[in-house]
């Protein structure tokens, strides 16, 4: 069974992460949560609300998480999933997270941006010359770190699958499982 890893951290937001969790389990696929420790992570939920001028922050679920950053051994992952949220502003300065994330764009494997997950490739200089969605206040952001940024619900760009954040899982799971599939089928063919 194909098996990909959900790289986050606490303040990851709760439909980034939740949906694509299920969804690759939906499509016959395995998946492991990692965080920087084996605590259960914190989801946040983000809402718009029209007294405020930037998106609103409450807690949401715990997820419990199943390998830390520094006992991921990637070679057992066929895809990599990187939800938004606040996570991503922390989580990228993480050497390990580093590791993986070059790991799956080394080998050319699947790979899902949520929302803010942009961040965590864009840091490493791995967007560049690359298509990405994102959420659109961090489009300078991943312009500078070299990426075309395109506002679509479901940007494919080679082993890249991204978004702009939880609005857009319908179109984006959809993609992202597609991607996905088309990977484990040429590898096993």
């Amino acid at each position: 069974m194909p098996r990909a890893l959900l790289l986050t951290g606490d303040a990851a937001e709760e439909l980034d992460t939740m949906y694509p969790y299920y969804r690759v389990q939906e499509g016959g696929w395995d998946v492991d949560v990692s965080s920087r420790t084996m605590r259960d992570v914190q989801l946040v939920i983000h809402e718009f609300d029209p007294n405020s001028d930037a998106y609103v922050e409450k807690n949401g679920r715990k997820l419990p998480v199943d390998v830390t950053w520094a006992e991921v051994e990637v070679e057992r992952y066929d895809a990599l999933i990187i939800p938004g949220g606040r996570a991503p502003e922390w989580i990228r300065v993480d050497a390990d997270v580093r590791r993986i994330t070059e790991h799956f764009f080394a080998r050319d494997l699947p790979i899902a941006l949520v929302c803010h997950g942009a961040q965590v490739p864009a840091v490493y200089g791995l967007l560049k010359g690359r298509k990405t969605a994102c959420f659109p206040p961090i489009t300078g952001d991943m312009e500078n770190a070299g990426a075309t940024v395109i506002d679509a619900p479901d940007v494919v760009d080679g082993n890249l699958v991204s978004c702009r954040g939880w609005p857009d899982m319908p179109q984006f799971g959809r993609a992202m499982m597609e991607l996905f599939s088309k990977s484990v089928n040429s590898a096993s063919a």
